[in-house]
């Protein structure tokens, strides 16, 4: 294979550990952004805040609209467990 050869390969996306729409500017995964945020939140907290940064976080690379209503279902329910305390 020569150099012109090795430009034109397609790499291959890695849907299931590196998928781009979890891809952030410098490289940075939203995964280790939500496990760096939600450190030191308990139980339902942590899985709430985990999912508002998740859809928030992909919303202009996968779903649009569709992403940012599911992030507002799971801060309203984050609101309401916080009421009830």
């Amino acid at each position: 294979m020569n150099l012109n050869e090795i430009k034109d390969v397609e790499v291959k996306e890695d849907v299931v550990n590196h998928p781009k729409h979890y891809q952030m500017a410098g490289g940075l995964e939203v995964i280790d952004f939500i496990i760096g945020a939600t450190a030191g939140l308990n139980g339902k907290d942590g899985y709430f805040v985990g999912n508002i940064l998740k859809y928030v976080c992909r919303y202009s690379k996968k779903n649009g609209l569709e992403d940012l209503k599911k992030a507002q279902w799971y801060l309203n329910k984050l609101i309401e467990s916080k009421e009830e305390e």
